[in-house]
């Protein structure tokens, strides 16, 4: 056993034996344990599907098979016996490869979690598949820069004056890209106070169409006539908008006019009439029928019902169904609709 006792690199081959088994007994150990963490926890989401268990299911899965080399060689150094420097340096290593698979983890846990919650949301908010997209993506900036500045920090850079650079450096550039910068701030105006959805009906000025996504710099909404009409944020949070997609009713008004010669007791009848048409169609809510006003060549009545749906074709349908009513009750009461015409008198001399 003398040839143990050989030294080689300041440090015996049986210290150097050690460290290999000390590395590769932790290899070994940590690759097991993590296949049987992520079986269990795949069995328990499976069972409960609880977002605890999702979330530890997505940082077993996304533990790096370098990283868990990295902390077997680090686990056999212990065994050696190295210069300060050389322990120094494989500290840093460690803790850089630790907040970087740090980052992965936390990375992999929320966003596993936002599309867990996305996938049960967006069924009830479509603005659930923009809002958590964009969340998403701020979250995995932040913990990335977050990771970036301790991985600096641990490698004796000043993240402060670091920072106070950068800081100087965001104003120029935030001056040069202040048009991309808007149409961010504006995306983020529009996840947070969701002024409209993905699938609402929007007309902006003389254009309209319905959303279709909502990205960081524009907004594509799909137009009737089947283009795809592109916005920039901004300039549509600074536009009036006409959302019908929140319409929960539809207010409809209509006049018609009948002859001068129609007798007053069919006059007092016609606004029952019409009530009577609108109360028996579905979906509808009647307000109110009047006499108007004596026009130039006819009796106008006007009259206003709320149809409890916003899509359009069924609002017309309804609208059709109405006038074809009331055409028929007139022609069996007798009513006639008045037409533009004109009376000339003529008289002999």
């Amino acid at each position: 056993m003398e040839f143990l006792q050989v030294e080689f690199a300041d440090n015996s081959l049986l210290s150097w034996l050690i460290a290999g088994i000390i590395s590769g007994t932790t290899i070994l150990v940590a690759t097991i344990a993590r296949a049987l963490l992520r079986a269990q926890f795949e069995r328990r989401t499976t069972r409960t599907g609880r977002p605890i268990w999702v979330a530890m299911q997505a940082i077993t899965a996304r533990t790096h098979l370098l990283f868990i080399l990295i902390l077997g060689l680090f686990a056999g150094l212990y065994a050696l016996d190295i210069p300060d420097a050389s322990r120094h340096l494989s500290n840093r290593v460690m803790t850089v490869a630790l907040l970087i698979q740090g980052g992965i983890w936390v990375v992999a846990a929320v966003k596993v979690l936002l599309d867990r919650y996305q996938q049960k949301q967006v069924s009830r908010d479509p603005a659930a598949a923009t809002t958590l997209g964009f969340l998403s993506f701020i979250a995995t900036v932040v913990i990335w820069v977050v990771v970036l500045l301790l991985v600096l920090d641990n490698l004796g850079v000043n993240v402060t004056a670091l920072v106070a650079g950068l800081g100087i450096g965001g104003i120029a550039v935030a001056l040069a890209l202040q048009n991309v910068l808007g149409d961010l701030f504006a995306s983020l105006s529009i996840v947070l106070d969701k002024p409209f959805y993905v699938g609402d009906f929007l007309v902006v000025g003389d254009m309209a169409g319905t959303v279709e996504h909502v990205g960081l710099k524009t907004t594509r909404l799909h137009s009737l006539s089947g283009e795809q009409l592109v916005f920039s944020n901004s300039d549509l949070l600074g536009s009036r908008i006409r959302n019908y997609g929140r319409m929960y009713e539809r207010r409809s008004l209509f006049t018609l006019g009948v002859t001068y010669q129609t007798p007053r007791d069919k006059l007092a009848r016609i606004p029952q009439i019409i009530q009577e048409v609108i109360e028996q169609r579905e979906n509808t809510r009647f307000d109110r029928s009047h006499f108007k006003e004596y026009g130039d060549s006819a009796l106008l009545f006007e009259s206003v019902y709320y149809v409890n749906s916003s899509v359009y074709n069924e609002y017309m349908d309804i609208q059709q169904a109405i006038n074809l009513a009331i055409f028929e009750r007139f022609a069996e009461e007798g009513i006639e609709f008045a037409y533009p015409t004109r009376t000339l008198f003529v008289q002999q001399t």
